[in-house]
């Protein structure tokens, strides 16, 4: 396999399955974050992820992470969490917000995210299309975790979460899961899977299986216009 140059102002993506082996998924690298761009990204099983300088590069790995969202694990803690309903959650309320959340540094990173200033403005444009959504939860007025991704063919691309106290971006995640449920979504895309996705039960699927779930769906535009007001409408749906 080769990898490919896409133009800047006209970007073809090759097949995603012809992406190269070392480093793996890597697919294609050059052209744009404009929204159309994306979307013909994401409804391919391709997404973005680079460092700030670096060209864009396009990933379709061998190996997909997915969450199925009836399979997602309640720990203990987050049971315990939820019914002490010390949290409201909303949806698509602070979409830049949870954005700059997830560009911050973490504990173990020296500089920011992968979100680049780039990043943050296409993400943006797409959220104003009504393609990508965050949902937010706060604490007392606060915000206190949150995360953010694309919907596109009934398939949701989780891009980043952040969490300020803990578990909260657990609480986002199940949050997400239940909202999904009710929109007939079945599937978030994990896109690369980590020891704390597959032990909130993630599971890690063949690009091509990854492939005829994304294609086996139509494109919907998700509507979230009711959040919950706390948590206690979790407890009583689905606890």
């Amino acid at each position: 396999m080769t990898l490919v140059y896409l133009d800047e102002h006209n970007p073809i993506f090759p097949d995603s399955c012809d992406a190269i082996d070392d480093p793996d998924g890597l697919l294609a690298f050059g052209g744009n974050l404009a929204p159309e761009t994306l979307l013909d990204a994401y409804r391919k099983g391709i997404f973005p992820w680079y460092q700030d300088g670096d060209p864009i590069m396009w990933w379709s790995p061998s190996a997909r992470c997915i969450l199925r969202l009836d399979k997602f694990h309640v720990s203990k803690s987050l049971r315990r969490l939820i019914r002490k309903n010390i949290h409201s959650i909303t949806f698509n309320r602070a979409f830049k917000e949870v954005l700059r959340g997830c560009s911050a540094p973490r504990d173990n990173q020296a500089g920011g995210t992968w979100i680049t200033n780039d990043m943050y403005e296409a993400y943006s444009k797409l959220h104003t299309l009504g393609f990508a959504h965050s949902l937010e939860v706060w604490s007392n007025g606060f915000l206190v975790g949150g995360l953010y991704g694309v919907a596109v063919n009934r398939v949701f691309s989780g891009e980043s979460m952040f969490s300020k106290t803990a578990n909260a971006s657990k609480l986002a995640l199940y949050a997400l899961c239940h909202q999904l449920r009710l929109a007939n979504f079945t599937v978030i895309d994990c896109q690369m899977p980590t020891d704390h996705l597959l032990r909130l039960g993630a599971e890690v699927i063949s690009r091509d299986t990854f492939l005829k779930i994304l294609g086996s769906r139509e494109d919907i535009c998700l509507k979230w216009d009711t959040p919950w007001q706390n948590c206690s409408d979790i407890s009583r749906s689905c606890l």
